[in-house]
Protein backbone atom coordinates (compact mmCIF):
# COMPACT_ATOMS: atom_id res chain seq x y z
CA UNK A 1 0.00 0.00 0.00
CA UNK A 2 0.96 3.54 -0.07
CA UNK A 3 1.01 5.95 2.35
CA UNK A 4 -0.58 9.52 1.72
CA UNK A 5 -0.22 12.98 3.30
CA UNK A 6 -2.25 16.02 2.81
CA UNK A 7 -0.94 19.70 2.01
CA UNK A 8 -2.00 22.95 1.32
CA UNK A 9 -5.29 23.46 3.13
CA UNK A 10 -5.72 26.79 5.26
CA UNK A 11 -7.58 30.02 5.91
CA UNK A 12 -9.27 32.10 2.88
CA UNK A 13 -11.88 34.25 2.25
CA UNK A 14 -15.34 33.82 0.36
CA UNK A 15 -14.62 33.43 -3.49
CA UNK A 16 -10.64 32.57 -3.30
CA UNK A 17 -8.85 29.71 -4.49
CA UNK A 18 -6.72 26.96 -2.82
CA UNK A 19 -5.16 23.97 -4.17
CA UNK A 20 -4.69 21.27 -1.63
CA UNK A 21 -1.98 18.42 -2.47
CA UNK A 22 -1.54 14.41 -1.91
CA UNK A 23 1.64 13.21 -2.14
CA UNK A 24 1.95 9.09 -2.24
CA UNK A 25 4.93 7.11 -1.22
CA UNK A 26 6.02 3.33 -0.34
CA UNK A 27 3.65 1.90 -3.20
CA UNK A 28 2.60 1.80 -7.36
CA UNK A 29 0.65 5.07 -6.92
CA UNK A 30 -0.23 5.10 -10.56
CA UNK A 31 -2.17 1.90 -9.98
CA UNK A 32 -4.72 3.56 -7.39
CA UNK A 33 -8.01 5.33 -7.77
CA UNK A 34 -7.58 7.99 -5.80
CA UNK A 35 -10.26 10.83 -4.65
CA UNK A 36 -10.89 13.54 -1.98
CA UNK A 37 -13.26 13.37 0.77
CA UNK A 38 -14.20 16.25 3.07
CA UNK A 39 -15.73 16.19 6.37
CA UNK A 40 -17.10 19.29 8.02
CA UNK A 41 -18.18 19.70 11.81
CA UNK A 42 -21.51 17.87 12.40
CA UNK A 43 -21.73 16.28 9.27
CA UNK A 44 -21.15 12.98 7.46
CA UNK A 45 -17.73 12.90 5.85
CA UNK A 46 -18.69 12.92 1.74
CA UNK A 47 -17.10 12.21 -1.50
CA UNK A 48 -15.81 15.45 -3.59
CA UNK A 49 -14.30 14.27 -6.13
CA UNK A 50 -12.13 11.48 -7.35
CA UNK A 51 -9.92 10.41 -10.21
CA UNK A 52 -9.04 6.98 -11.92
CA UNK A 53 -5.52 5.21 -11.95
CA UNK A 54 -4.51 7.05 -15.53
CA UNK A 55 -6.50 10.64 -14.69
CA UNK A 56 -8.63 10.35 -17.81
CA UNK A 57 -12.41 10.08 -15.72
CA UNK A 58 -13.35 11.82 -13.23
CA UNK A 59 -16.19 12.96 -11.01
CA UNK A 60 -17.50 15.44 -8.55
CA UNK A 61 -19.73 15.76 -5.77
CA UNK A 62 -22.71 18.10 -7.33
CA UNK A 63 -22.04 21.02 -4.55
CA UNK A 64 -18.36 21.74 -5.82
CA UNK A 65 -19.12 20.69 -9.72
CA UNK A 66 -17.65 23.44 -11.84
CA UNK A 67 -16.02 24.77 -8.97
CA UNK A 68 -13.20 22.16 -8.05
CA UNK A 69 -11.13 20.38 -10.41
CA UNK A 70 -9.26 16.93 -9.39
CA UNK A 71 -6.07 16.18 -11.30
CA UNK A 72 -3.32 13.83 -10.57
CA UNK A 73 0.52 13.24 -11.65
CA UNK A 74 1.94 10.49 -11.68
CA UNK A 75 5.09 10.91 -11.86
CA UNK A 76 5.24 12.80 -9.09
CA UNK A 77 3.11 10.62 -7.05
CA UNK A 78 0.90 13.21 -6.40
CA UNK A 79 -2.63 13.82 -6.57
CA UNK A 80 -4.35 17.76 -6.48
CA UNK A 81 -7.57 19.33 -5.77
CA UNK A 82 -7.76 22.78 -7.35
CA UNK A 83 -10.86 24.57 -5.38
CA UNK A 84 -11.98 27.60 -7.06
CA UNK A 85 -14.92 30.37 -5.80
CA UNK A 86 -14.32 28.87 -2.51
CA UNK A 87 -17.29 29.24 -0.43
CA UNK A 88 -18.21 29.02 3.96
CA UNK A 89 -19.53 26.26 3.49
CA UNK A 90 -16.58 24.33 1.89
CA UNK A 91 -15.10 24.50 5.40
CA UNK A 92 -14.22 21.29 6.76
CA UNK A 93 -11.09 19.00 6.54
CA UNK A 94 -10.27 17.42 3.48
CA UNK A 95 -8.80 13.96 3.11
CA UNK A 96 -7.25 11.83 -0.09
CA UNK A 97 -7.92 8.40 -0.19
CA UNK A 98 -6.53 5.61 -2.60
CA UNK A 99 -8.15 2.14 -3.15
CA UNK A 100 -5.63 -0.08 -5.58
CA UNK A 101 -6.99 -0.44 -9.66
CA UNK A 102 -10.59 -1.87 -9.17
CA UNK A 103 -11.16 -2.49 -5.74
CA UNK A 104 -14.13 -1.41 -4.45
CA UNK A 105 -12.95 0.21 -1.01
CA UNK A 106 -11.11 2.93 -0.05
CA UNK A 107 -8.82 1.61 2.00
CA UNK A 108 -5.58 4.14 1.98
CA UNK A 109 -5.87 7.56 4.08
CA UNK A 110 -4.45 10.80 4.78
CA UNK A 111 -4.16 12.36 7.56
CA UNK A 112 -6.12 15.58 6.39
CA UNK A 113 -5.75 18.90 6.37
CA UNK A 114 -7.94 21.98 6.99
CA UNK A 115 -9.89 24.20 5.02
CA UNK A 116 -11.97 27.50 6.44
CA UNK A 117 -13.82 29.64 4.18
CA UNK A 118 -14.60 32.70 6.30
CA UNK A 119 -17.81 35.00 4.76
Amino acid sequence: QVQLVESGGGLVQAGDSLRLSCAASGGTFSRYTMGWFRQAPGKERELVAQISVGGGVTNYADSVKERFDISRDNAKNTVYLQMNSLKPEDTAVYYCAGRYRFSAKYDVWGQGTQVTVSS
